[in-house]
């Protein structure tokens, strides 16, 4: 179980610093969201838990692509929690900007406690959804997933899309140039 906290932990805090990563514009596009999910990691019925995405929009101009972390961590409430970690990769095949419909696949692992027992499995998965942007920041996403060993999962997360500079140091240094300049102007 300190496994799960101290990963939970790691995965907090690196949704913590990307709001620190924002400045302005003509960067790239980093997203942080969380949520509640239901899926099939029990072995009868249906687990509830919390999902948590970081993703970051590759550069390239042919198709929009992402690439993240995933984290979700669920519990049948009775003998069964499942922690799963991995990475992702997005295409947002009718949407611009990182907003759209979507398709992912997932490749990780699949953490099981079952009665006082653990395993740790492969995973792989599907995702389809859709990402509804909420102003310039904001998004909202339901998703549907399926694939191996959890057959089948559905959520939403809720997050934020944060634009960082390709090269703050030098955006920082014109911005300290012009108000320089504006002020000398004002003094004469």
């Amino acid at each position: 179980m300190k496994k799960y906290v101290a990963l939970l932990f790691i995965v907090l805090l690196l949704i913590n610093q990307t709001g620190f990563a924002q400045d302005n514009d003509n960067g790239s596009v980093i997203s942080a969201g969380i949520g509640p999910e239901v899926n099939m990691n029990s072995r009868e019925g249906f687990a509830g838990g919390l999902s948590l995405c970081i993703d970051y929009q590759l550069p390239v101009s042919a198709a929009q692509l992402a690439v993240g972390v995933i984290a979700v961590g669920s519990s049948n409430f009775s003998d069964t929690t499942v922690l799963e970690v991995g990475g992702m990769l997005r295409w947002y095949f009718l949407g611009a900007e990182q907003t759209g419909l979507f398709a992912q696949a997932d490749l990780g692992v699949h953490l099981i406690t079952e009665q006082e027992e653990s395993v740790t499995l492969f995973e792989a998965g599907l995702r389809a959804g859709f990402r509804m942007p909420l102003g310039d920041s904001f998004y909202i996403e339901p998703y549907g997933r399926f694939g191996y060993p959890y057959f089948m999962g559905a959520g939403v997360l809720a997050g934020m899309r944060f634009q960082t500079s390709s090269n703050s140091s030098n955006n920082r240094s014109e911005r300290r140039a012009e108000s320089s300049f504006d002020n000398s102007d004002a003094e004469e």
